[in-house]
């Protein structure tokens, strides 16, 4: 290697991460709280109401989804829509819960001097609950929250977003997710090292799309030999990553 090559280098200081599913199990938790509703109307099954929210037409975590399963079902009342946004809200952040490894990796993470950032299509309320409910809100650098940026992932202006934020430069970043399409792939197109949680891939609806992530992981925990063992990537400047942001625009 060159001179001029070793000082166009950098090591990975930034470790963004997605939450749901890449931190913990959310579609379990989700399909706990479904099964809380359905037992209290009394009708219907867990896993047809969890397809109401994957249909895509209000989004995954909005309510209004709760809704017309009840009116699918005959049983809708103002009141007792109330009620069931209630019952599923709790019971759904009531089963959040870390997979094993994940707190001591972050805290590893931190102790090597890194930054450890989440970027999230929740929206800022519903992020921090659940942070909050696995403790990790005072141990995280940042909580970047879709309504932050106001852009959803695979849009690269969310990483765009969270580059800019922090601070950081792509080729100094590594990204962490579940989803090739949504996570993977527009990170690596802005420069960035990728990490595939393949532990939590629940993207059932994704299988036909493939991208070749940087690593694949079969539990967090694999990241702290990456960023030891592997820790140099060659640089694009952070003028190459908005060039890529800009290209979606």
């Amino acid at each position: 290697m060159t001179e001029s090559e070793k000082q166009n280098i950098q090591e990975i200081q930034y470790i963004f991460s997605d939450m749901d599913n890449t931190l913990f199990d959310f579609v379990h938790a989700k399909v706990e709280a479904c099964t809380a509703v359905v037992n209290r109307i009394g009708t219907g099954e867990p896993l047809e109401m969890m397809s109401y929210f994957l249909r895509g037409i209000y989004g995954f975590e909005n309510l209004e989804n709760i809704e017309d399963y009840l009116r699918e079902k005959y049983v809708f009342s103002d009141s007792l829509f109330e009620e069931c946004c209630c019952i599923y809200e709790d019971v759904k952040v009531e089963n959040v819960e870390l997979y094993d490894g994940v707190r001591e990796t972050i805290e590893a993470v931190k102790d090597m001097g890194r930054a450890f950032v989440i970027v999230t299509d929740a929206d800022t309320e519903n992020a921090y609950r659940r942070m909050k409910r696995v403790k990790l809100d005072g141990l995280v650098d940042d909580v970047i929250a879709y309504d932050m940026s106001g852009k959803k992932k695979p849009d690269l202006g969310a990483f765009d977003f969270a580059l800019k934020r922090t601070g950081a430069s792509a080729a100094e970043s590594m990204y962490i997710g579940d989803s090739l399409r949504r996570d993977i792939a527009p990170a690596k197109k802005m420069g960035m090292v990728t990490a595939y949680a393949a532990y939590g891939d629940r993207n059932d609806h994704d299988r036909d799309f493939y991208f070749e992530p940087d690593y694949k992981l079969n539990h967090l925990g694999e990241i702290i030999d990456i960023i030891q063992n592997n820790p140099k990537t060659p640089v694009s400047s952070k003028k190459d990553s908005e060039k890529a942001a800009a290209s979606e625009n």
